[in-house]
């Protein structure tokens, strides 16, 4: 990364949350320096956020454009155990892997590493994450700190080598589902399915248990 472009993702606050329209914080520091985006798309950093780049790149501050997002309180992610199928598709969309758990097991979210970056939510098939405010009446940097963004971005770095290792890209956690040719929808479906097949099966074991003399 050339020096500008670094001087930039350095007063990013390493969300990783692509509101600004871009795959992580560095694409967006990249895309402001060569000039292809505007010092205002990055929601999380809200307007204090905007002045910092503002300083750095000499564009005139203004306020964050609405297409990209509004500036409002830190969010962490909080998942409903009740209902978790144990899929793990959550924890390859989580940038930081601030979600921890196994195939087939109630997953959690570790708090200090949560960015509230939301990507975790359209990948849940059963819906089962949900977003409080962990930061009432504090947004933008007020909600974040340098030391907080530091830590995301190491996890984010570590997040992305750990998964350029893979050997693919499919996910271990649904080998047991036929998965290849399938589409987003039709995969999260098939996750599901199997999630609810098991649940079923092992209902009517115990059942069967049950009435074993």
């Amino acid at each position: 990364m050339n020096t500008p472009a670094a001087r930039i993702l350095e007063a990013l606050p390493q969300t990783q949350c692509t509101r600004c329209g871009y795959p992580d914080c560095a694409g967006y520091a990249q895309a402001i320096a060569s000039g292809e985006a505007g010092i205002h798309q990055c929601p999380p950093g809200g307007a204090e956020g905007v002045q910092r780049l503002s300083r750095l790149t000499g564009q005139p501050a203004q306020p964050i454009d609405p297409r990209f997002g509004t500036e409002g309180p830190r969010a962490l992610a909080v998942i409903d155990e009740a209902w978790c199928i144990g899929c793990t598709l959550c924890l390859d969309a989580c940038p930081t892997d601030a979600i921890l758990g196994i195939h087939k097991r109630m997953h959690t979210v570790i708090e200090a590493h949560c960015t509230g970056c939301e990507l975790c939510i359209p990948a849940c098939p059963v819906d089962c994450i949900s977003l409080e405010v962990a930061t009432p009446g504090r947004s933008g940097w007020q909600a974040w700190s340098q030391a907080e963004a530091d830590h995301a971005r190491a996890r984010y770095e570590a997040h992305r080598t750990r998964h350029a290792k893979k050997p693919s890209p499919r996910s271990a956690a649904a080998s047991d589902v036929p998965a290849d040719t399938m589409n987003p929808s039709e995969r999260k479906r098939a996750i599901v399915d199997a999630a609810l097949a098991r649940a079923r099966a092992a209902a009517a074991s115990k059942a069967k248990d049950r009435k074993t003399p």
